[in-house]
C-alpha cells in the first residue's frame, strides 16, 4: 500500500493493461539525449578503450533509465508527488547526459553525482511512499541498500582520477548489476522473489520497446545528418540506402512479430518479475549497445565508403550487428524458451566476413551485413514465425 496525504500513489490494478502516459514520453526525451551523447562519444576516438567506456556509461544509463520504468510500472506518473519525483529525476538525467563526454576526465563527479541523485533519489521516494511491512516496500528497502552501497563508489570514484576511478566505477556497477540476480539480498532483511516483482508486463514491454525506437531514431538522425554534410555521389546515395536497410531491418527483427508475441506472453505470465529481469532488464542492453553501434558503423561508411576495412570499422560493421542478433537471441530465450537457429547462423555468416572485411571496401561489408539482416528478417516473416509460444521459466 502507498501512503501520504495525495492519497494512493500506486497505479490501478484492475485487470486491465496499463497504458503508457503522456509524461512517460516527455520523460523519455532526456534519454534521446544521452543516446545521442553516447553515439557521438562513440564516434569521437575510435579505440577499444573510448569504446568500453562508452559501453561502461551505456551500462549506467540504461540502468538508471530501466530502474526508473519499473518504478512507474508500480506508481501513477499522474500523481502528483510521483510526477515531481520524476522531475527530480529528469534534472539529474540531463545533468548526467551532460557530462558523458567527459565522464572519465574532469566531469566525473558530476556524472558520478547526478547518477546516485537518480538511483538512491527515487528509491527514497518509493520506501517512503510505501508501507514498510509489506512485501513490495521490503523489496524497495533492500534495492535502498545495494543502491546506497554502489552509491558511495561512484561518489568516491568521481572524486578519484585514472584507474582509481576505473576501479571503484567498475565494482559499483558490478555491485548494481548484480543486485537483480541476488534477489537484493540484504542483512537483516532477506531477499527478494520475484514472485514480489508483479509488474504489468503490457505496460514495461511498451516502455522498453519505445526505449529501442529511441535509439533507432538516433540511428537514423545520424545518418541523415551525416549525409545532408557529404556531397551526392552515386556511392554516398548508396552508403545512405544501405545504411537505411539496414535501420529497416533491425526494426523489422524486433517488432515484426516477436515484439507483440512477447508481450502477450509477459503480460499472461504467471511469473511476470522472472520475464521482466531477463529479457526485458538485461537482455534488451545488448540490442540498445547494437544499434548504437551500428549508427556509428554508418556514419564510417557513409564518410568512407570506398576505404578498406580497418580492425576499428569492421568491429563495428560486423560487431555492431552480430551483438543486437546475439541479444534477440537471448530474448526469444527468455520469453518462449526457444532457440533461434536463424540468428545464431546469421552470427557464425557475420564471423565469416571478418577476414574479407580487411580487403572490401566497407560500402561493400555493409551490404552484406544488410543483406544477413534482411535474411533474417524474411525469415521471421515469412518462413518460420512464432507461433503459439509458451513462456519460459528463465533461471536468469
Amino acid at each position: 500500500m502507498a501512503r501520504g496525504s495525495h492519497g494512493d500513489l500506486l497505479r490501478s490494478r484492475d485487470g486491465g493493461e496499463q497504458q503508457v502516459s503522456p509524461f512517460e514520453l516527455f520523460f523519455d526525451l532526456v534519454y534521446v539525449f544521452a543516446v545521442t551523447q553516447l553515439s557521438h562519444r562513440l564516434l569521437g576516438e575510435l579505440t577499444v578503450g573510448n569504446a568500453l567506456e562508452t559501453l561502461f556509461l551505456l551500462l549506467a544509463v540504461w540502468w538508471a533509465w530501466v530502474y526508473t520504468t519499473w518504478v512507474t510500472n508500480w506508481f501513477d506518473p499522474d500523481r502528483l508527488p510521483v510526477r515531481l519525483m520524476l522531475v527530480g529525476v529528469m534534472l539529474a538525467s540531463l545533468v548526467m547526459s551532460v557530462a558523458i563526454p567527459y565522464a572519465f576526465g574532469e566531469r566525473g563527479l558530476m556524472f558520478a553525482a547526478a547518477y546516485v541523485a537518480i538511483q538512491v533519489g527515487r528509491t527514497l521516494f518509493v520506501v517512503a511512499a510505501l508501507e514498510k511491512s509489506s512485501s513490495l516496500g521490503r523489496n524497495f528497502q533492500r534495492i535502498l541498500f545495494w543502491l546506497a552501497t554502489a552509491g558511495v563508489l561512484w561518489i568516491a570514484g568521481g572524486s578519484l582520477d585514472g584507474e582509481a576511478r576505473y576501479a571503484l566505477w567498475a565494482l559499483a556497477l558490478a555491485v548494481e548489476y548484480a543486485g537483480p540476480v541476488s534477489g537484493f539480498w540484504t542483512p537483516g532483511l532477506g531477499r527478494s522473489d520475484t514472485a514480489v516483482w508483479t509488474v504489468e508486463g503490457g505496460h514495461l514491454a511498451e516502455r522498453c520497446q519505445l526505449f529501442v525506437i529511441i535509439a533507432l531514431g538516433e540511428s537514423l538522425l545520424l545518418t541523415g545528418a551525416t549525409f545532408s554534410g557529404l556531397e551526392v555521389s552515386t556511392v554516398t546515395v548508396a552508403a545512405f540506402v544501405v545504411a537505411f536497410i539496414g535501420s529497416v531491418a533491425l526494426w523489422w527483427i524486433y517488432f515484426s512479430r516477436i515484439a507483440e508475441e512477447a508481450r502477450e506472453v509477459f503480460a499472461t505470465s504467471d511469473d511476470p518479475g522472472r520475464i521482466a529481469r531477463s529479457a526485458y532488464t538485461y537482455f534488451h542492453l545488448p540490442m540498445i549497445a547494437s544499434i548504437i553501434t551500428v549508427a556509428a558503423s554508418d556514419e564510417l561508411t557513409l564518410a568512407h565508403p570506398g576505404d578498406p576495412g580497418t580492425p576499428s570499422s569492421i568491429a563495428l560493421i560486423l560487431g555492431g550487428t552480430a551483438l543486437f542478433l546475439a541479444g534477440h537471441a537471448l530474448f526469444k530465450w527468455a520469453v518462449f524458451g526457444l532457440v533461434s537457429s536463424p540468428r545464431i547462423v546469421a552470427i557464425v555468416a557475420l564471423a565469416a566476413l571478418i577476414p574479407v572485411g580487411f580487403v572490401i571496401p566497407a560500402l561493400a561489408l555493409s551490404v552484406a551485413v544488410a543483406f544477413i539482416l534482411v535474411g533474417v528478417a524474411a525469415w521471421d516473416t515469412l518462413i518460420h514465425p512464432v507461433s503459439e509460444p509458451s513462456p519460459r521459466r528463465s533461471t536468469t
